[in-house]
C-alpha cells in the first residue's frame, strides 16, 4: 500500500516492465511495474514472486533491468523487489538526497510501504555502497546483505591514490569526473552512446549485448536524466564521513561478498571483512563487473545456497 492516497499512475515507457525489451520467457506474467509514494520520493520497483522479501539495488549507470536474468528464478522463493534508486530511472530525481544515508532511507521507506518489515538485500556497484549503509544503519531490518563489485563502500576502505596504473584509471576515472558539477552534462548530452558505452565495454569482462547497451544508453539520453545519474558520486563527500562512522558498528548479519575474477575479485571480500564479522566470498571466473548480467547462473547459484536459511526461516 503506498502511503498515498491518491491512485498513482501505471508506470509506461521503456523504463518500464511493460517497455523494456528482451526479457527472459514469462517475465511480465510475474513481474509488473509500480510506483510506491513514501511521501518523500515516488519510487519505481519491479515486483513479483511469493515468500519473504527480497531487495535488489542496482548500480550505475544501469536501472532494475540489470537483474532480470536472475529475478524468475529468485521469485519462486522470494517476493522480488527490483527498485530504481533515487535518480534513476522512472524513479524521482530531486536535486538533493544522494548520500547512501538518504538513499537508505528510501529503501526502508519503500518496503514499510509496501508493508515488509524484514528482508534480504543483493547490492552491486553503488548499490553495494547503498545497501551496505542499510545494513548498518537498520541492522533490525536486515536479515542478510549480498554485495557485489566494488572494493568496499567509500569511506570504509583506503582510498585508491590519485595516479595509478593506466588499466585501473581507464576503469575509475569516471568517479572523479562524476563528481565534478555541472560539467559532465555539457560534455556528456548528447554523446551519452559514447560516454556510457565507454563505461560497459571497459568495464566488462564478457562484453554485454549491443542492444543491452543501447536499452541503458537511451534510458539516460535525456538532460533530466543525467543529473540523477550523477547523484550518487556529488554526494560522496556525505556518504564518505558516514561511512567513517559506519565501520566503528560492524555488520553482524550474514555477508556475500561477490567479485568477478576480470574485475575487483578477492579484493570486495577483502574490504568487507574490514567492517563486518560473518563474511563469504565468492569470485566468479572470466567475469567483470556486470556480474548479474555477465554470469546470471552462476550468481544465481551462489545466492539460492546464501539465502537458503532466510527463506526457510521467513
Amino acid at each position: 500500500m503506498s502511503s498515498s492516497s491518491a491512485p498513482l499512475p501505471t508506470p509506461e515507457g521503456p523504463g518500464s516492465v511493460s517497455g523494456a525489451p528482451n526479457l527472459p520467457p514469462g517475465f511480465t506474467d510475474t513481474f509488473t511495474s509500480r510506483y510506491i509514494d513514501t511521501g518523500e520520493l515516488r519510487q519505481h520497483a519491479v515486483i513479483g514472486g511469493d515468500g519473504p522479501p527480497l531487495l535488489l539495488v542496482h548500480g550505475w549507470p544501469e536501472t532494475w533491468y540489470a537483474w532480470r536474468l536472475l529475478m524468475p528464478a529468485l521469485a519462486r522463493d522470494f517476493q522480488v523487489v527490483a527498485v530504481d534508486q533515487r535518480g534513476i530511472g522512472l524513479t524521482g530525481k530531486p536535486a538533493g538526497g544522494y548520500d547512501t544515508g538518504t538513499l537508505a532511507g528510501d529503501l526502508v521507506a519503500l518496503m514499510d510501504a509496501l508493508g515488509h518489515e524484514r528482508l534480504a538485500v543483493v547490492g552491486h556497484d553503488t548499490g553495494f555502497a547503498v545497501s551496505y549503509a542499510l545494513a548498518a544503519d537498520h541492522p533490525d531490518r536486515v536479515d542478510r546483505v549480498a554485495l557485489a563489485e566494488i572494493p568496499g563502500s567509500p569511506g570504509t576502505a583506503p582510498s585508491p591514490p590519485v595516479f595509478v596504473p593506466g588499466p585501473i584509471n581507464d576503469r575509475l576515472w569516471h568517479i572523479p569526473f562524476n563528481r565534478v558539477d555541472k560539467v559532465p552534462e555539457q560534455l556528456v548530452e548528447g554523446r551519452e552512446d559514447v560516454f556510457f558505452g565507454y563505461e560497459f565495454a571497459i568495464q566488462a569482462g564478457k562484453k554485454l549485448p549491443d542492444d543491452v547497451v543501447d536499452y541503458y544508453v537511451r534510458i539516460l539520453s535525456n538532460p533530466d536524466a543525467l543529473p540523477g545519474s550523477f547523484g550518487f558520486y556529488r554526494g560522496l563527500d556525505t556518504t564518505i564521513a558516514q561511512d567513517e562512522q559506519r565501520k566503528t558498528r560492524r555488520l553482524t548479519m550474514p555477508v556475500l561478498a561477490i567479485g568477478g575474477a576480470a574485475s575487483f575479485g578477492e579484493h570486495v571480500a577483502d574490504a568487507m571483512k574490514l567492517v563486518a564479522d560473518d563474511v563469504q566470498s565468492l569470485v566468479i571466473p572470466d567475469t567483470g563487473h556486470w556480474v548479474a548480467e555477465e554470469a546470471p547462473e552462476e550468481m544465481l547459484a551462489a545466492l539460492t545456497v546464501f539465502l537458503a536459511p532466510y527463506r526457510d526461516g521467513g
